[in-house]
């Protein structure tokens, strides 16, 4: 690359929509509008991501059809584990001039890249990890703003607006229908006791039954609800919301929702177990979540927005290892 020549940045995942928002999001925190790359590997690589490095250039491709090979990126941001392994890669066979940043615990030492980023509840540490709360995100002023802007009919609906972002069973947390009828019943005690309306939205994860009996439970009830089909209305959503209620199995939404600056509630009847459980204690340390029957009116702490700062802490890292 001359001197002339601009930096370019590769934003690598699996495809996946929660690690490819957090790759972007860091691109464009730092400038870069990137290549995106959509990472898909041949079996064991893709069991075996990021340990087994064997070949692995033949085992993987870009689904998008851009050949993976040089010219190599200035700055590569992988997310995920199946991503580490080409981030790892590039390292090397860009002779240490490709930059690179792995965001997730990676599974293997974190000397593998110039810098990892990791949330506090995945528990890894060493001198080139920047911990972060919760999922890196572009949720922001601007971001807000935008959203409002582009769904502008959705401030005609009548406030409280309570955005309500669901997702779907994990280990950590079973959304059954007994979870449902009990979200449904508080949402409904809510809408008796302030008016409003509802905004809500659903994610891949979210089973056709959930759908099915949210979308009839909150027809009787002013506002819009999104099952998937269409434009998504998600930004909409988040900048219209004057509060916000998630599901407690999502660290992308929660973490959105936190970066909001607007009151973020959960409900979890049931005991939340293993990193998701030290996320929702840290979220609840900072005020940044509530329990869905808190009713205390606790002064709202500042937007969540880790981002731009981790950002800064990474190019900062940049800049000394270019000598800049």
């Amino acid at each position: 690359m001359s001197a002339s020549a601009p930096a370019t940045c590769w934003a690598i995942s699996d495809g996946t929509a929660g690690n490819e928002n957090q790759a972007l999001a860091l691109a464009a925190a730092l400038g870069f509008e990137p290549r995106i790359v959509r990472l898909e590997l041949a079996q064991p690589w893709a069991a075996l991501a990021p340990r087994f490095t064997w070949r692995a250039q033949r085992a993987m491709r870009d689904r998008g059809g851009a050949p993976l090979e040089a010219p190599w990126p200035a700055l590569a941001i992988g997310c995920g584990r199946r991503a580490a392994l080409l981030t790892r890669l590039l390292r090397e066979r860009s002779g240490g001039r490709s930059f690179t940043v792995q965001i997730l615990d990676p599974r293997i030492d974190p000397a593998a890249f110039d810098v990892v980023v990791a949330p506090q509840h995945d528990a890894i540490d060493g001198p080139n990890v920047i911990r972060s709360i919760g999922a890196l995100n572009r949720v922001g002023p601007a971001w807000l703003a935008s959203g409002r802007a582009r769904f502008a009919s959705l401030g005609d609906l009548p406030a409280p607006r309570t955005a309500v972002l669901v997702g779907g069973s994990t280990r950590a947390q079973r959304l059954d229908p007994a979870y449902f009828d009990g979200l449904l019943e508080r949402l409904g005690e809510w809408q008796r006791s302030d008016g409003g309306s509802f905004l809500v939205s659903i994610s891949r994860r979210t089973p056709a039954a959930a759908i099915a009996q949210l979308d009839a439970a909150l027809a009787r009830f002013p506002g819009t609800f999104w099952s998937g089909a269409g434009e998504n209305p998600y930004a909409g959503f988040l900048g219209w919301a004057d509060r916000i209620v998630v599901t407690p199995d999502s660290v992308n939404m929660l973490s959105e929702a936190a970066a909001t600056g607007e009151p973020v509630y959960t409900f979890a009847p049931n005991p939340i177990v293993g990193k998701l459980a030290r996320l929702h204690g840290a979220l609840y340390a900072s005020g940044h979540l509530r329990r869905l029957d808190d009713h205390s009116h606790r002064p709202l702490p500042p937007p969540l927005a880790e981002t731009s700062a981790i950002a800064e802490l990474v190019r900062e890292r940049w800049d000394a290892r270019r000598g800049g």
